[in-house]
């Protein structure tokens, strides 16, 4: 990677299987930064845990994660894609930095507040603290910029705040990060609640479309998307659920949502969703393909970690070993 390109950080959760809405606003955003930014990609497992998971299954969904991202066009030689929980420089900074944040910052958090009311039966620690390991993600890499949505950009404040803090005590250490906001289709809908936004983890299975649904399965769930009683096929914001419709079938076929307002006006839902669910099924089926290539090619995977862990631990030990130092710590050896 080259030295003189800005550092991007960005990373996923495997804590279910990931949507359309990963791939229009997340995956597909990021193989378009790849020639201009040394990109770090990175699934992260730790965070996952912050809600009790099935081994085995976040197991399988890691390795689904890191097959997605490079059947989405990341390339894992020119970029750095790597677990999280392999690179134990995550943990050992966001203890530091946990040191260097206030109960009251955590305290304030909205996800912290929204994710508690949900799991109520294990309001653990490590929900509380998810925005320092989060913090201690980006500020490893000395990233330049974070892609955010905007349900993130409260954690990424406090990474600002806690590299500004901890450069203020102890001198110049870490790069504060700005946000990068992409364009377009950054925001894709539930299809049951198109007022929320699409999430793997919706307990209602036809409110999201999984980046690996059989054609079958996203024309059935397209079919139930929610729209409203009269039959308009119009680009407004007040119409939220035919809005999210338009945005996903812009966003699947490249054709804006004027033009698709122009060829369907006047025609009913059942066609326009007919049509949504071809657009959709179009842009998944290269993916898909791609995805099952790798997934059963075990030596090219093992490579792709190798290759992605070595890398950003070297990164991130550089910038934790100053961290130690600049707190105090004795050095390993005279």
């Amino acid at each position: 990677m080259d030295s003189e390109k800005k550092i991007i950080f960005s990373g996923i959760q495997p804590s279910g299987s990931l949507t359309l809405g990963n791939y229009i606003g997340a995956l597909r955003n990021w193989s378009k930064l790849q020639e201009d930014y040394s990109c770090y990609f990175c699934v992260v497992d730790l965070h996952a845990i912050t809600v009790r998971q099935d081994p085995a299954m976040l197991r399988k969904r890691c390795m689904d994660t890191l097959c997605l991202f490079i059947a989405s066009g990341i390339d894992p030689v020119e970029n750095t894609i790597f677990f999280q929980s392999h690179v134990s420089a995550h943990a050992e900074l966001s203890w530091v930095l946990s040191c260097n944040t206030y109960f009251g910052e955590l305290g304030r958090m909205i996800q912290f507040k929204e994710k508690s009311q949900k799991h109520s039966e294990n309001v653990n620690a490590g929900l509380f603290t998810y925005p320092v390991l989060m913090a201690a993600d980006i500020l490893l890499y000395q990233a330049d910029l974070v892609p955010v949505g905007a349900d993130q950009k409260q954690h990424l404040e406090i990474a600002r705040d806690l590299a500004v803090r901890f450069n203020n005590a102890y001198s110049e250490t870490f790069k504060v990060p700005e946000p990068f906001i992409s364009g377009v289709g950054s925001r894709i809908m539930s299809l049951a609640d198109p007022t929320s936004k699409m999430s793997k983890s919706d307990a209602n299975e036809n409110g999201y479309i999984l980046m690996l649904d059989e054609p079958d399965v996203i024309a059935r769930k397209i079919k139930r998307a929610v729209t409203d009683s009269d039959g308009v096929i119009a680009y407004d914001e007040s119409r939220p659920g035919i809005y999210n419709l338009i945005n996903i079938m812009s966003a699947c076929s490249g054709i804006t949502p004027e033009q698709i307002v122009d060829t369907y006006e006047g025609k009913g839902y059942g066609d326009f969703k007919m049509a949504v669910a071809d657009s959709v099924i179009a842009c998944l089926e290269p993916l898909q393909k791609r995805y099952n290539e790798i997934r059963n090619d075990k030596t090219f995977i093992n490579e792709v970690m190798a290759r992605g862990d070595e890398k950003a631990a070297k990164a991130a030990y550089k910038t934790l070993n100053k961290v130690y130092k600049k707190v105090g710590f004795a050095p390993k050896s005279l």
